[in-house]
């Protein structure tokens, strides 16, 4: 059982990396020309079987979730919407958010492919796993939409195995700010969410005194980075702000919201990050991860070949191998801003 494994050294039987995709499953159609294409999960998992070996790698295929473990995180009517949304062949849910007659049921595999990933960790069959699929989550709210998002993905694992009695840490380092993940765990003083994301830019929340309600503050941290911000100020945000916090927290579970749109070549932000600065910052992850355990889920990235070429370079270290940097991808240097590190620092103690 998720819960039972606190405080113990979990061996898992199988080191491979467990790969949960909805590649092949997924009837999420969207309008031509739209950025969140089907194209993206083809490519992330591309790159990802082109960076890790056959046999350090494991796939599994998700089963869809059911509606009570969507209902973990959203609301129920909600949901009842969605599935009449469906049935009635799909529409426009905002600005730029899709739905097609098989887009619930692509969003209920995607849900449920991070469910199975957490079920391979929790059972001890694998040590970590990555979940690959679309739409992404982290801007979904409990009752709405919104930025490409239907589910939560991340927010249903996290409120399951928060139901269950784990203390959960989600770290989201996609170029957007998790809106929908800190509104749902913000008055939840057993899930931290931390975030950082490029700002001014959508949707417009993640200041650094959005620290969590009024029984959980601490419980959230965000680090607004200015455009053009490069791997060292990540890298910094990392180790002043959020593995001490983390420390701080005794997570028994991380999460990791692994968006990849703050590559410097992705169409939608101003980031300038580069898939060897991916891997730093997945060491750094792991280090805080409880017997070295982790789940880490698709979210965002927008340009096909930084997007295989970061996940890929992701799951590599995951998997335990040595990843391949292509050339132009080293690691990247700018300006940091301690100012927003002394902010968010100041804010959360």
């Amino acid at each position: 059982m998720i819960g039972q494994n606190q405080g113990m050294v979990l061996r898992a039987s199988d080191d491979r990396l467990v790969v949960v995709s909805t590649e092949g499953c997924d009837a999420h159609d969207v309008p031509n020309r739209h950025p969140e294409a089907p194209g993206r999960l083809i490519s992330a998992a591309a790159g990802v079987r082109a960076s890790v070996p056959a046999e350090r790698m494991r796939e599994v295929s998700p089963q869809r979730a059911s509606v009570d473990e969507l209902a973990e995180a959203h609301d129920r009517e909600y949901l009842t919407m969605l599935i009449a949304d469906a049935e009635a062949g799909g529409s426009q849910l905002d600005a730029d958010t899709y739905t097609a007659r098989g887009s619930f049921e692509t969003a209920r595999r995607a849900a449920g492919a991070v469910l199975a990933a957490v079920h391979e960790v929790d059972s001890g069959k694998a040590q970590r796993a990555f979940a690959l699929v679309r739409p992404p989550g982290h801007h979904a709210l409990a009752d709405r939409a919104m930025g490409f998002c239907l589910v939560n993905n991340v927010a249903v694992a996290a409120a399951t195995l928060r139901n269950r009695g784990e203390r959960v840490v989600i770290i989201d380092w996609d170029v957007h700010h998790g809106n929908g993940t800190q509104d749902i765990f913000y008055n939840d003083p057993d899930v931290m969410y931390i975030s950082t994301h490029q700002a001014p830019h959508y949707p417009g929340t993640g200041a650094v005194h959005e620290v969590g309600g009024e029984h959980a503050r601490g419980s959230n941290i965000n680090i607004p980075l200015r455009a053009g911000s490069a791997g060292d100020m990540m890298l910094a945000a990392f180790d002043d702000v959020i593995l001490p916090a983390i420390t701080d927290f005794a997570p028994s579970r991380v999460l990791l919201s692994a968006g990849f749109d703050a590559h410097r070549d992705d169409p939608l932000a101003d980031l300038q990050l580069t898939s060897a600065d991916y891997v730093d910052l997945t060491h750094r992850v792991l280090s805080v991860c409880p017997n070295g355990e982790l789940v880490a889920v698709l979210e965002g990235g927008y340009h096909f070949q930084a997007l295989a070429r970061s996940a890929g370079a992701v799951a590599a270290v995951l998997a335990g191998v040595d990843p391949s940097i292509d050339e132009g991808e080293e690691v990247t240097s700018g300006d940091v801003d301690t100012a927003v590190i002394d902010a968010a620092n100041k804010e959360r103690t």
